[in-house]
């Protein structure tokens, strides 16, 4: 038993197969092989009955004159006469000079003759004359007419079966035993790779097998299996992925809103301290002139203008954190949009002495947030007026693309160091601290140009002109 549980599956079923097969085909060569042997002894057996037939044709017209009985001429090498009586007694036996003594009526060709009028047997020994014959009776008239030869050799082979259809049925087995090999093989490979298929998703293994099953009923449902096991691990692995993200996007909006706190803390301790001393010195000293009265209210003015503008910024740059569902999008005009933007800076242009050139298409109709994009505007106007010292401010609107409007803002100022390029899009980042704090700056200008172009489906990049001046282009998806 061991050692059939150590075969595999195809080698189990092909040892049933063969042993069915064998089974089969040994009933059918046994049942073939009886019955063509009780064919031929039929044959032999109405020869026989035909020479019965006549002898008894010849005792009845010789009055039962045994003497006269002519059997040498009946085509067989050696034929046996008896004839028998009703009660079983020998009266007559070519072969014998002694008849035998006792009764007849057991032998089986007797009875059979006896009952039904002839009968036969294949084989029997005769004690009289110490040989094997085969015996055919009839029934005559108040006698048993009994014909019998040899069973020789020559008897022997007349009577045995066709070796030739034997030979046949053993290539049919042998042509049936390497067919089911051939299938049992096939269907045990398929069935090997289903088990180690389950063995691998029963671990939970990546399956990358990509060889199909055939193309039969066991195929396709080993197909359908694999494929929805692929389907199920690319659908698990999408979510983990997912899950993953969400997890590590709201680390980051954690990491960032914190980030976010502790900045606004200290860009709110420097106007705040600045404002309490001013009014602090004004307080403490009522007999101040107004001269100097009027110094400290315009810093305590500034400041709070600079506290205003960081706190205008920080509700725009959590409004973007919090996702586009807080933000509203709907179709607007991108050119109505810049167009406002410079009416915005119209007189801070004219008395900083910048020259604005715009090349724009009459109309650009996009999906968008007017106020987001009017920021981004803004933003590089007032950073290109307030730090780069330049004269002139060139903005290119392209509307070529059937996806995506790009726009280019450049200036011919003085530029940024390159190594602070990879970092201006950073909240709270400054190029020069001193200067953009006395500006006025927050630090969360590019940023917020940064995220809301994001917010827009688009990408911005940014890098020094030649010979001077800066450029920033970006990208906005249509819809």
């Amino acid at each position: 038993m061991a050692s059939w549980n150590k075969l595999n599956y195809s080698q189990r079923l092909f040892l049933w197969l063969l042993g069915y097969s064998l089974l089969l085909v040994g009933c059918f060569i046994v049942f073939q092989y009886n019955r063509e042997k009780a064919f031929k002894a039929e044959e032999l057996n109405a020869r026989l009955q035909l020479v019965n037939a006549r002898l008894l044709d010849e005792l009845s017209c010789k009055g039962g004159n045994v003497d006269s009985l002519r059997y040498e001429e009946f085509p067989f090498d050696y034929l046996r006469v008896s004839i028998i009586d009703f009660n079983g007694n020998v009266v007559f036996d070519n072969t014998l000079d002694t008849l035998p003594r006792y009764s007849h009526l057991n032998r089986e060709e007797i009875a059979e003759a006896l009952n039904d009028g002839t009968g036969y047997t294949l084989r029997r020994h005769s004690e009289s004359s110490d040989n094997y014959y085969f015996y055919s009776a009839r029934k005559g008239n108040g006698v048993i007419v009994r014909s019998a030869i040899p069973y020789s050799v020559s008897l022997h082979e007349l009577l045995s079966a066709d070796y030739g259809f034997l030979w046949f049925m053993a290539f049919v087995t042998l042509l049936m035993c390497t067919i089911g090999y051939v299938v049992t093989r096939k269907l045990g490979h398929n069935i090997q790779r289903l088990s180690r298929f389950a063995e691998k998703a029963e671990r939970g293994d990546r399956i990358y097998d990509t060889e199909p099953f055939p193309h039969d009923e066991l195929g396709d449902i080993s197909n359908h299996i694999v494929r929805l096991y692929a389907r199920l691990q690319k659908a698990m692995a999408d979510i983990a992925r997912e899950h993953k993200a969400a997890i590590y996007e709201e680390r980051e909006k954690i990491r960032i809103k914190k980030q976010l706190t502790n900045n606004i803390n200290h860009e709110l301790k420097t106007p705040v301290a600045s404002i309490v001393v001013c009014l602090e010195t004004i307080i403490s000293r009522p007999d101040m002139s107004c001269g100097k009265r009027d110094e400290f209210i315009s810093r305590c003015y500034s400041n709070a203008l600079r506290l205003r503008k960081l706190l205008d910024d920080v509700s725009i740059v959590t409004r973007m954190d919090d996702g586009g569902a807080t933000v509203l999008k709907e179709n607007i005009d991108l050119c109505a949009v810049i167009s406002e933007t410079l009416r915005d800076f119209e007189i801070r242009a004219a008395d900083a002495g910048v020259h604005i050139n715009i090349h724009r298409p009459e109309t650009v109709m996009m999906t968008g947030n007017a106020g987001l994009l009017l920021s981004v505007f803004h933003n590089l106007l007032d950073n290109a007026f307030a730090y780069s010292g330049c004269s002139t401010v060139d903005i290119n609107v392209d509307n070529s693309d059937e996806d995506y409007v790009t726009v280019s803002f450049s200036d011919d100022g003085c530029g940024i160091p390159q190594e602070h390029i990879p970092h201006i899009f950073e909240r709270f980042y400054r190029v020069d601290k001193g200067r953009s704090r006395k500006a006025g700056g927050t630090g969360l200008g590019l940023a917020i140009v940064k995220n809301a172009v994001a917010m827009h489906g688009g990408i911005v990049s940014v890098e020094n002109r030649i010979p001077d001046g800066l450029e920033f282009v970006f990208t906005l998806r249509k819809s």
